[in-house]
């Protein structure tokens, strides 16, 4: 990352309605955006009247819709300063993390009123890495005096309808090899559950259509049952939140599920459960804690998620009540 703020390079919204910036930073993945959301709902009570912004990549823009009352703004990572000149942002929020990349795109908007965890700058909380994620944010806003809640997880209805409601949703995909469980895995649960009265549909990112496909041959389900890299954002959430049950690993998919309270299997790898794991509710978590090797950016299955077979997925799908 560079580390200077070229603000010739910056171009500013055009300001509506009056109202003071506020502008929150979290340019991550879907699954980070979700984890945050009961802080971004604490933020948007807290500030009625402000303009809300979140800085992240342009294609959550339908996920971050569910949360309501949020503007994107596009970002991509921390390799680029923020689309904002200095001294326009009223409040700046980092729900980015607490080192020194993200701190110094938050500094840099000179804003008059900045919550961040505690740096070499300015006071704040410190950073404790044994949180949970809903936890730590919402942590930070209560340091700073805003009241959140960890559970308030929920989001808006989507805005289309399920394409496949009452179907059983398998995620295939991941954005690390780290979370890929096998395909054959996968198959074997996807077989058995059609076997079982199941209507089960293989879900994933457009890159993941060729291994849903995969999953779909060897479990004999019909090419119709494949939808990875065939639903928009909004399509995948209503999926998720009309699904019968899913099972995915640590993913997006799984936060979603989480969301909308839909029953879920939720396979982790090189992630904890005590810090990214789904709240309570239908939801199973399976992995071998003591098998985990916690490389989040290997290109092969951590051996906690491989410790976990096909047949402990059927027991947790039975455990739900779902066969």
């Amino acid at each position: 990352m560079s580390g200077r703020v070229a603000v010739e390079e910056v171009q500013t919204p055009e300001p509506t309605d009056g109202k003071p910036e506020l502008l929150v930073l979290r340019a991550l993945k879907l699954g980070d955006l979700l984890v945050a959301v009961p802080a971004l709902k604490g933020i948007r009570r807290a500030f009625p009247g402000h303009r809300l912004r979140y800085a992240a990549q342009e294609w959550l823009s339908e996920a971050l819709d569910l949360v309501g009352g949020y503007e994107l703004l596009p970002t991509h990572g921390l390799d680029e300063p923020l689309a904002m000149e200095p001294g326009v942002v009223d409040v700046a929020v980092n729900l980015h993390g607490s080192g020194p990349e993200s701190q110094g795109r938050i500094e840099a908007l000179q804003a008059r009123r900045t919550l961040a965890h505690r740096s070499r700058r300015r006071d704040g909380p410190p950073w404790r890495p044994e949180l949970h994620e809903r936890e730590r944010w919402v942590r930070l806003l209560e340091w700073h005096g805003i009241e959140a809640d960890p559970l308030d997880v929920q989001l808006g209805a989507p805005p289309v309808p399920s394409p496949v409601p009452g179907a059983t949703v398998l995620h295939v995909g991941a954005a690390y090899g780290s979370r890929l469980w096998p395909e054959e895995r996968f198959a074997a649960v996807a077989a058995f559950l059609t076997e079982h009265g199941h209507r089960v549909v293989l879900t994933g990112g457009t890159s993941e259509r060729a291994r849903a496909e995969e999953v779909g041959r060897r479990a004999g389900l019909p090419g119709t049952a494949v939808l990875a890299g065939a639903l928009g954002l909004g399509e995948f959430a209503a999926t998720i939140a009309a699904a019968r049950v899913v099972v995915s690993a640590d993913t997006g998919a799984a936060h979603l599920a989480s969301a909308y309270g839909t029953p879920s299997v939720v396979l982790f790898g090189p992630a904890p459960p005590e810090i990214w794991g789904p709240p309570p509710g239908p939801h199973v978590v399976l992995t071998r804690a003591g098998l985990r090797r916690g490389d989040t950016f290997a290109a092969d299955p951590d051996p906690a998620l491989l410790a976990v077979q096909a047949h402990d997925v059927v027991a947790a799908v039975r455990g739900l009540g779902l066969l």
